[in-house]
C-alpha cells in the first residue's frame, strides 16, 4: 500500500499554486528517511510571478502607516502563538526535531520577534530637520527599500523565516521568501495563516532549489537580496546581485570559539556547553563547537565533556528525554561523519564519533581532543553534534586560536576574572561575546558576524535599519 504524499503549493499574490510547469521535488522527514509531500520546484516563470505580485504590492503597502504595519504584525504574531501545535508539528515534521524543545525554545522566541519589529515599524524615523547652510532646511527620510528576496536555510527554518519577513514588512517593503528546499512544510503553513493578514502580494513563498533562488537573485525586480546559508552560497549570492548593483544581507557559516580558563566554573561550563554545542544536532552557525581550554584544566574539562556528551540523548520528536533530533539529510550526514573519519592521527575521539540506528539520518553526540589549529575539523565548519577541544598556554595564545579561522559569527569567554574577560570581549573579532553563557538571543540585541560569517544584522533596531534606505530632502526657506 502506498501512502499519498502531501502536496504543499507556493503563495503568490494571495493564492496557493503549483509550479507553472508542474514541477515538484519530494520532501523527506530526516527523522525516517522517507518522503512525506512534494513541494512546487519552481521555475522562472514562477519567480516572475512572484516578483510581479510583490512588485505590485510593494506601493500600496509602503504608504501604510507605521500604526497599520504594527497592527498587521501583532495580528500574525497572535496567529502563530494560536495554531503554535501545527507550526511545531510541521516544523518537527521537517527536520525530526523534538517537539517538546521546538514548542519551548523556538515558538515563543519566533512570536517575540514578530512583536519586536511590529514595535519597531513605529519608530521608521529619519534625524531631526536642521540648517546646514544658510536659508535651506534638510530632511532626513528612511524609507523601505523596495521587494525583497529572501532565501532562509533548513537548521532552523520557521525561525529564520521570522528574521527575514519581520523586519522586511515592519520597514515597509514587500517580500518574496524561499524556504530551503527540504525544508519547505512550516513555511507554507505561515503562509496560509498571514494569508488573511496581509493584502494580497506583500508576502509570498516560492519552493524549489538552488536554482529557484538564484532566479530570484538574480531577478531584475528586488531591490535587496537576503540570505541566511553557507559561505559558498553566500559568496554565489554576492556576486550575483552585483551584476545590478542589489542591496546585500548575508548570514553565513560560523566557526564559534568558546574559551575557557583555568577559573572558571568547570561544571557550570561544560553543561552549559554541552547543550550549546548538541541542540539542534549542532545545526547552529553559533554553536558552541570549537572549545579552546587552558592547560591546567584540560584533562579534567575533557572527561566532563565526554561524560555530558555520553549522557546526551538524540532519537524521535515525541521523546522528552531528547535534545536533539536527526541531521537534517542524507548529505549533512555524510558531511559530518566525513568529518570524523578523515581525522589525522594526532586527534582522540573520545565520545561519540558514529551514527545512530539504521533508520533516519542521526549522528551521536561525538568529542574530539588532541586536535591543532590547522585541522580540518577546526578550519571548516562541521554544522554538526560534533564537539572539538583545544588546549592552550595562556591568554593570547587563547586569542590567537580563537580568531585564527575565517569564520567571525560568535565566540563566548569563560572566566571569574573581569579584566580578562572585558580583554578578551575587546579583541575578539567575532560578531556577538558571550561571557559566562553561549547562545541566548534577544530581538533587542543584533545578531551577524564579520569575515566570512557575512555582513548585515539580523534582529534589533540595527537588523531593522537593513531593510531601508536613506534620503536626504533640502528645501528652500524663501519659496
Amino acid at each position: 500500500m502506498t501512502t499519498e504524499l502531501r502536496r504543499l503549493r507556493n503563495y503568490i499574490g494571495g493564492e496557493f499554486k503549483d509550479a507553472a510547469d508542474g514541477r515538484t521535488t519530494e520532501v523527506v522527514n530526516p527523522v525516517t528517511g522517507e518522503a512525506y509531500a512534494t513541494a512546487p520546484l519552481s521555475g522562472q516563470a514562477d519567480v516572475d510571478a512572484a516578483m510581479a505580485a510583490a512588485a505590485a504590492a510593494f506601493p500600496g503597502w509602503r504608504d501604510t502607516t507605521p500604526a497599520e504595519r504594527q497592527k498587521a504584525l501583532l495580528k500574525i504574531a497572535d496567529a502563530f502563538e494560536a495554531r503554535a501545535d501545527e507550526l511545531v508539528a510541521a516544523e518537527s515534521e521537517n527536520t525530526g526535531k523534538p517537539l517538546g524543545l521546538t514548542a519551548s525554545e523556538e515558538l515563543p522566541p519566533m512570536v517575540d520577534q514578530i512583536r519586536f519589529f511590529a514595535g519597531a515599524a513605529r519608530l521608521l524615523e529619519g534625524r531631526s530637520a536642521g540648517e546646514y547652510m544658510e536659508g535651506l532646511t534638510s530632511i532626513v527620510r528612511r524609507e523601505p527599500v523596495g521587494v525583497c528576496a529572501q532565501v532562509a536555510p533548513w537548521n532552523y527554518p520557521m525561525m529564520m523565516a521570522v528574521w527575514k519577513f519581520a523586519p522586511a514588512i515592519a520597514a515597509g517593503n514587500t517580500v518574496v521568501l524561499k524556504p530551503s528546499d527540504t525544508t519547505p512544510a512550516s513555511t507554507v503553513l505561515m503562509a496560509e495563516i498571514i494569508d488573511s493578514v496581509l493584502p494580497k502580494g506583500v508576502f509570498n513563498v516560492v519552493c524549489g532549489d538552488r536554482e529557484t533562488g538564484k532566479a530570484m537573485v538574480e531577478h531584475s525586480t528586488p531591490a535587496m537580496a537576503s540570505i541566511t546559508g553557507s559561505v559558498r552560497a553566500g559568496m554565489q549570492v554576492a556576486e550575483s546581485a552585483s551584476k545590478d548593483v542589489k542591496r546585500v544581507h548575508l548570514e553565513l557559516g560560523g566557526k564559534a570559539p568558546v574559551v575557557v580558563f583555568e577559573d572558571a566554573d568547570l561544571a557550570k561550563a561544560v553543561e552549559d556547553i554541552a547543550v550549546a554545542g548538541y541542540f539542534n544536532a549542532g545545526q547552529d552557525c553559533t554553536a558552541a563547537t570549537r572549545v579552546l581550554v587552558h592547560e591546567s584544566i584540560h584533562d579534567e574539562f575533557v572527561a566532563a565533556l565526554a561524560k555530558a556528551a555520553s549522557d546526551t540523548k538524540t532519537g524521535q520528536p515525541d521523546d522528552e528525554d531528547v535534545l536533539y533530533g536527526p541531521l537534517n539529510n542524507p548529505n549533512q550526514l555524510k558531511q559530518v561523519a566525513g568529518f570524523i573519519e578523515r581525522l589525522p592521527a594526532h586527534a582522540k575521539v573520545e565520545a561519540g564519533g558514529h551514527q545512530v540506528g539504521e533508520k533516519g539520518y542521526f549522528y551521536a553526540p561525538t568529542v574530539v581532543s588532541g586536535l591543532k589549529q590547522d585541522d580540518e575539523i577546526i578550519q571548516n565548519e562541521v554544522f554538526g553534534p560534533v564537539i572539538t577541544v583545544q588546549s592552550f598556554t595562556d591568554e593570547s595564545q587563547a586569542l590567537e586560536y580563537a580568531n585564527g579561522v575565517e569564520f567571525a559569527l560568535a565566540s563566548s569567554v569563560w572566566t571569574k576574572n573581569h579584566g580578562r574577560a572585558m580583554r578578551m570581549s575587546k579583541n575578539l573579532d567575532f560578531g556577538c561575546v558571550w561571557i559566562n553563557t553561549h547562545i541566548p538571543l534577544v530581538a533587542e540585541m543584533p545578531h551577524g558576524g564579520f569575515k566570512k560569517s557575512g555582513y548585515g544584522k539580523d534582529l534589533s533596531a540595527y537588523g531593522f535599519e537593513d531593510y531601508t534606505r536613506i534620503k536626504h530632502v533640502m528645501t528652500s526657506l524663501d519659496g
